[in-house]
């Protein structure tokens, strides 16, 4: 039985990672990390947690060394929007704590799995189908922690054989917990808005097309390529993984078929359209699916109506 690390668990992705783990492998065998103690307490308290910085380093060795962690799953960043407002910040935040999960990571003999984004790509990337291996010359300072983390996963799996795995996410929507400052935040807001208003005020223009997928697959393609034959990784890192294209626009036509009166304006955030406009259109994931098996579940129609149903649920 595999016995789990999360850091940076009651985040967007961290948090539903780690629901599905527990359910997996059992609670007292995944435990978790954070640098907040304040929300999810349901989580909290459904097994081992712990308050801590993902730079202390003696704080997650000694975690490591009490639990007999095999397998760390280092989730704690800063995301897009918010980083740039502070670049110094995500940067120690995003590269200083990888460094420190792989420091342990090569002393302890674990698993890592980092992820990766569509942040990692710039203007100068091939926006149609962007090819798993091609120019990556990110615009904003969260793009160049996630290309410099690509980079540090390789070379601690090349110089270390630390078994370093990772994918690269499109923009990812959730259901059960709110977004953190990310580019792509406005494809969650819309569904919440839209139960609640019948109304939509997007920071994005309308026909900007960006790469996204739905949380249940991305929680499943976390956990798949940690459990993946190792032998058939010959990327390992920063795997393309690919689900739906689509702009606000189409966005909001497929809510209207759930929600006929639904309107949708634009407020355009200049900071945020300019990193959207850097980032690829749509990702081909061929290495991802030959390699270890990745296909999604879910596209557009069927996660709108899955997204407002658990919404309307809740409301």
């Amino acid at each position: 039985m595999k016995r789990i690390l999360i850091i940076g668990s009651l985040g967007q992705l961290g948090s539903e990672i780690a629901y599905e783990c527990r359910k997996r492998y059992g609670n007292d065998n995944v435990v978790l990390t954070d640098l907040r103690d304040d929300i999810n307490v349901p989580l909290i308290q459904g097994g081992p947690f712990y308050k801590v910085d993902c730079r202390d380093g003696e704080a997650v060795l000694e975690i490591v060394k009490k639990h007999n962690i095999d397998t760390i799953y280092h989730l704690a960043a800063i995301l897009s929007a918010t980083a740039e407002r502070n670049p110094l910040n995500a940067w120690n935040i995003n590269m200083g704590g990888l460094m420190i999960t792989l420091e342990i990571a090569r002393q302890m003999g674990c698993a890592v799995f980092t992820p990766s984004s569509i942040g990692a790509f710039g203007p100068t990337t091939p926006k149609k189908f962007t090819p798993q291996d091609t120019i990556q010359r990110p615009t904003s300072i969260y793009g160049v922690t996630k290309v410099a983390g690509e980079l540090l996963c390789d070379y601690y799996n090349h110089k270390y054989d630390v078994d370093t795995r990772g994918v690269r996410f499109p923009g990812v929507i959730s259901n059960l917990t709110p977004p953190g400052g990310g580019t792509t935040d406005y494809a969650v807001e819309i569904y919440y808005e839209a139960v609640r208003k019948h109304h939509y005020t997007c920071f994005l223009r309308g026909d900007t097309y960006l790469d996204m997928i739905y949380m249940p697959d991305a929680v499943q393609a976390a956990i798949q390529i940690m459990e993946a034959d190792p032998s058939r990784l010959r990327h390992r890192n920063a795997f393309n993984i690919a689900a739906m294209s689509f702009c606000p626009e189409e966005q909001a036509a497929y809510i209207r078929t759930q929600i006929p009166d639904f309107t949708i304006s634009y407020e355009i955030d200049p900071v945020k359209q300019a990193i959207a406009d850097s980032w690829p259109d749509a990702l081909e994931d061929y290495a991802a699916r030959v390699e270890w098996d990745w296909k999604p579940k879910f596209e557009l129609a069927a996660m709108t109506k899955d997204m407002l149903d658990t919404i309307r649920g809740r409301e």
